[in-house]
C-alpha cells in the first residue's frame, strides 16, 4: 500500500533535519512542489544521456545507479527508503546525465524540481545551509567510494560492505548487482563470501 502525500512529506522533512533545522515558514516554500510518484520495477527515474531535472526522496522500494560503458553496466550506488536521490551532476550543470537510476522493485518517491531547490538556496539561509551540508555529505560519500575502488581489494570491499551499517544491500539487492557494485563477477562474489565466512583474507580478482 502506497503512503499518502502528507505522510511522505513528513518523512522528508524529518530526514532533512539531519542536515539543518527548517522552520515552518522555510518548509512551506517547498511543499507545493512535492509530488508522489509510483515507480514500477525496472522503470527508470534518470537516464544516461538525458538531462535530469528532478530530485527524489525514496519513500518505498529500492533503486540502483549505474554507468554504461561499451554496453557494460557499472553499478555505483543503491538507494533505499528515506534517502535523497537524483542525477546530481546533470541537475546541477544542465548537461545530459552520466548515470541511469533504475528501480529494482516496485517503488514510490516524493519528487520535486531541482530548480525549485536552487531557488530556495537563494531565498532562505536555512535552505542555503542545507545545500552546503548536503554537498559535503555527497563529497564524503564520493571519496569513500573512490577509495574503495582504488585502494581496496575485492575481499576488503566486501568486508567493508558487511560493516557499513547499511544491511539493505546484502539483504535485499540481487547478488549479481552486488557483484557488479563490488567490481567482480557473481562467481567471484560467491568465492569471496565463502572465504570471508571462513576467515580467509585471500584476494580474489
Amino acid at each position: 500500500m502506497l503512503p499518502s502525500l502528507p505522510e511522505a512529506t513528513l518523512r522528508l522533512r524529518q530526514h532533512l533535519t539531519q542536515f539543518v533545522s527548517l522552520s515552518d515558514e522555510d518548509w512551506r516554500l517547498l511543499v507545493p512542489h512535492l509530488r508522489l510518484l509510483p515507480v514500477a520495477r525496472h522503470a527508470v527515474f534518470a537516464e544516461q544521456g538525458r538531462v535530469a531535472g528532478e530530485m527524489a526522496f525514496v519513500v518505498q522500494g529500492m533503486f540502483r545507479q549505474y554507468y554504461t560503458k561499451d554496453g557494460e553496466e557499472r553499478t555505483s550506488y543503491f538507494f533505499f527508503e528515506d534517502q535523497l536521490m537524483g542525477a546530481y551532476f546533470s541537475s546541477l550543470t544542465g548537461r545530459p546525465s552520466l548515470v541511469t537510476i533504475e528501480a529494482l522493485s516496485a517503488s514510490c518517491c516524493l519528487t520535486f524540481p531541482y530548480a525549485v531547490l536552487t531557488d530556495l538556496f537563494g531565498q532562505r539561509m536555512a535552505w542555503q545551509e542545507l545545500g552546503r551540508r548536503f554537498a559535503e555529505y555527497l563529497a564524503v560519500g564520493l571519496e569513500e567510494r573512490m577509495v574503495s575502488l582504488l585502494l581496496l581489494s575485492p575481499v576488503e570491499r566486501y568486508e567493508a560492505l558487511l560493516v557499513s551499517g547499511n544491511p539493505n544491500i546484502l539483504a535485499r539487492v540481487p547478488q549479481h548487482y552486488i557483484a557488479n557494485f563490488l567490481g567482480v563477477t557473481p562467481v567471484s562474489l560467491s568465492r569471496i563470501r565463502n572465504r570471508t565466512s571462513g576467515g580467509s583474507r585471500a584476494g580474489i580478482s
